[in-house]
This record gives C-alpha cells, sequence and structure tokens, in this order.
C-alpha cells in the first residue's frame, strides 16, 4: 500500500503531551485499517482487536473492571504489559457498544497506553443512550485518496515533486492534467487506487467497484430498522448515484412512490454512515455560513469514481480532453468538492454553496468555502470565455474582492469590472492545485 497523508496527523497525535484516545470516522473501505496498521510499524507492540470477531468482543462484554480489561487484552493478544511503546487498536467498535465507555478510562487511567478506535456505522449503529466520552476522546475523519495521495500511490516522483513545490512551471501543467483527469475516472478509493497502480488497468477495476457497491448494500440491513426502510435504502443506492452533483426533492426520488419524510430519513441514514452528503444552499455572502433547509440540497456521494462506475458514464470521462465538458459539468464539480472536503479531516467538516433565488435571476456558485473570515466563491468552470455570471453577483455583496475559479487551464490571475463600483481579483486554479487553495488565497 501506499502512504497516506493522515499518518503525519497520526504522528502528530501520538506526539501530543495530552494524548486522548483517537476515534477515526469514515465510511467502509476508505482505509481506516489499512491507515492504522501502516502506523503501528513504529510501536514496539501492536494489538489489533477487530470486534466483528466474538472472541475479541466478549473482552469488552465481560464484567471487568478496567485494569482487568487491560491485562485480559494482552493476555489474550499474547502480549507481555511492560513499559514498551504498545498501540491498542479496537476495530468496528460499533459491533460493542459497552467498548465505548471504557474509551474514558484509557485516558483517565492509562495514559501510557496509545489507543485508537474506528467504526463505519457508529450513530447508526450505537444505541442512541451510548455516547463517547465528551472530553476523553478526539477524532479524525478518513476520507477517500486525494489527488495528491493518487500521484503519490502511481509513484510518479516528478509530478510530486511539481506538486510540492511553490509554483508549478508550465512545462507541467499537460502531464499534471492528464493525472488529474484520470485521477477523476477512477476517484479514491484506496483499493482501487491501489490496484490502478500496480496494473495500470481501468478496465480491471470494475470489479472492485461492484464489490464495494454490493457491499455497501450488504450493510443495509445493518442501516434498516425495518425492511420498508430497508427498501428505501436500496432504492437510494440502486439509483442515487445517477443524481450525484444534482439538487434533488425527496418526494418520489428516482422515480419512485416513495414519499418525502421516509425518504428525508433514508437519505439521512446514508449520511450519517458518509456514504454521502446533502448539502443545503446559503444565501448569504459573509459569514457565518447558515444552511437554509427549506430549499432542496444537492446531492454528493463518498467518491467520483463509485459514481462514474454506478452512474454509466465511465467511457465518457475516459475520452474527455477536459472533464468539465463530461456529464453537464458534474464530474468536475464533483471531484472539486471531493478535493476541498480532503482539505479538513475533522469530522464536522462539510460542503457549502451559495444560491440566490429571485422571481426573474437565479444564481448559483459551486462551492463558498470560509478563509480568514471571509466566504470566498469557487466556480468549476472550463475556459476562458465562460461568464461566471453567477459569481458576479455573489461579488456585489461579498465583502471583500476575491473569487476562484477551478479549470483545466494554467494558473493565472485576472481583474474583473464587477461594476462601476467593484473590481474583483479572479484565481482561475488548475484542477490539480485545488488541494493548495489555503496557500494559494494566503
Amino acid at each position: 500500500m501506499f502512504k497516506r497523508d493522515l499518518e503525519s496527523a497520526l504522528l502528530k497525535w501520538s506526539e501530543s503531551s495530552d494524548r486522548k484516545p483517537l476515534v477515526l470516522r469514515g465510511a467502509r473501505q476508505v482505509g481506516k485499517t489499512t491507515l492504522v496498521k501502516n502506523f503501528s510499524v513504529s510501536f514496539d507492540c501492536f494489538i489489533h482487536l477487530n470486534l466483528e470477531l466474538p472472541d475479541h468482543r466478549r473482552l469488552f462484554e465481560s464484567d471487568y473492571s478496567f485494569n482487568e480489561l487491560v491485562d485480559a487484552i494482552f493476555f489474550f493478544s499474547d502480549n507481555v504489559r511492560d513499559h514498551k511503546r504498545t498501540l491498542i487498536f479496537i476495530d468496528e467498535i460499533q459491533n460493542s457498544p459497552n467498548a465505548v465507555p471504557y474509551l474514558r478510562y484509557f485516558y483517565e487511567k492509562a495514559p501510557e497506553l496509545y489507543v485508537i478506535a474506528a467504526g463505519s456505522l457508529l450513530e447508526s449503529l450505537i444505541d442512541s443512550r451510548i455516547t463517547f466520552p465528551v472530553g476523553r476522546v478526539e477524532y479524525l475523519m478518513v476520507r477517500p485518496c486525494s489527488f495528491r495521495e493518487y500521484v503519490n500511490a502511481i509513484k510518479d516522483d516528478l509530478s510530486i515533486e511539481m506538486l510540492s513545490g511553490e509554483n508549478v512551471p508550465l512545462f507541467a501543467h499537460e502531464k499534471l492534467m492528464k493525472h488529474f483527469n484520470r485521477y477523476s475516472l477512477i476517484g479514491g478509493m484506496p483499493e482501487v487506487v491501489a490496484s490502478y497502480s500496480e496494473s495500470n488497468d481501468v478496465v480491471a477495476i470494475n470489479r472492485l467497484y461492484a464489490n464495494l457497491i454490493a457491499g455497501y448494500r450488504d450493510d443495509i440491513e445493518k442501516y434498516a430498522r425495518n425492511m420498508t426502510m430497508a427498501h428505501h435504502l436500496r432504492h437510494i443506492v440502486n439509483v442515487g448515484m445517477a443524481f450525484a452533483g444534482q439538487r434533488i426533492k425527496f418526494e418520489r426520488f428516482g422515480s419512485s412512490d416513495y414519499r418525502s419524510r421516509e425518504m428525508g430519513e433514508a437519505f439521512r441514514i446514508l449520511e450519517k454512515a458518509m456514504l454521502l452528503e446533502l448539502t443545503y444552499p446559503v444565501i448569504s455572502s459573509s459569514l457565518p455560513v447558515i444552511a437554509d433547509l427549506k430549499k432542496s440540497p444537492r446531492l454528493s456521494w463518498i467518491d467520483t469514481g463509485l459514481v462514474n462506475f454506478s452512474a454509466g458514464v465511465q467511457r465518457e470521462v475516459f475520452g474527455a480532453k477536459d472533464i468539465s465538458d463530461v456529464w453537464r459539468g458534474v464530474v468536475a464539480e464533483h471531484i472539486v468538492g471531493q478535493e476541498l472536503l480532503a482539505l479538513d479531516n475533522s469530522v464536522t467538516a462539510r460542503k457549502a454553496f451559495w444560491v440566490r433565488e429571485a422571481k426573474n435571476s437565479n444564481a448559483e456558485v459551486d462551492f463558498i468555502i470560509p478563509f480568514n473570515g471571509l466566504l470566498i466563491p469557487i466556480e468549476v468552470k472550463s475556459s476562458v470565455g465562460s461568464r461566471l455570471k453567477s459569481l458576479h453577483l455573489f461579488m456585489e455583496t461579498a465583502p471583500h474582492d476575491i473569487a476562484v475559479r477551478v479549470w483545466s487551464m494554467p494558473f493565472s490571475v485576472d481583474k474583473l469590472e464587477i461594476n462601476s463600483h467593484k473590481t474583483i481579483t479572479l484565481l482561475n486554479i488548475p484542477f490539480y492545485l485545488v488541494h493548495k487553495l489555503p496557500e494559494i488565497l494566503q
């Protein structure tokens, strides 16, 4: 496997003087277990407990005191509890709600032990009365691989060097765009990225997409509280990726007869499982970011590669010179949204977009991000001739003069006259530099 950027976050956590048990969040198959296993090589002792296994789960379901539990963990794993630097990994912790309260005692009574817990369905499966000990644990989100991680996986050292530098030279643009277009096709699911980096075969990885989606369908039984809910969830998984990047209505979603209330609940369950995100629009051009829950949300999924496979647009993406022209721009917007989320490894990070819905003048800006107390608008457009009408409308009321366009051309800066009173600076950023957006804005 390849190095993930989050390994540096794990290292920072391990070196903290006030370290707390770390809970890794994220959907199934985003690489949580592999991430921890790779990180564990720096420890003298590594104990991996998978609570999907009855023998491992039974440790936490016995009536042990905390000290007895720790002794049992070491005994069960054939390790001696001594002064060795020890990492304990409690995987799939949602399978044993009894394990959750013990985390606070690792912090209070055994701070010398390094403890990481992980689970994919924490909100969906843990009883509402079981909560993680407030102030006694910390969290880290694990998402699909970013573009930078993808380039690292395919071992193009020269491209990695270019992306790491302060400025990307013009001669590197075409090659980096080819890499980004391929990343837009296959997405960032770690197993898919690893397979492609070994085989360079875009056809062979379709089997992996099919297995991933089949696995998510199988998980539906765990999400659903009854068969009716299971039908709603299956419907969303079966047809929902064809609506990626679109604003949706719950009522009769996907040409179904399902009502708004039931479909809304099903969508929220899958959102808790982190398979998708419902992004509600913002109507203000300044902070704070307050979503308007009365308006229709935009639907995005965990990974663009899965969307391409499920929606049947892989061939179109593969042959495109400019991904902004593919599927009405959905692929380009979806992968940029994925890259923007990758900038923040907190569990509360969400995407946001702006709308103005007037009687004769509707407008929508693809993304807005907070930066240094300002809301920065981001449009994903293909060419110099793009009108950017919505961006202009946003900037008319914004208390600053910085806007961003993400496109397939090299980096540049334009001055645009919004009206007779305001001129803005438009940063034109190539797709492969979205991960450096905070640095560029600074």
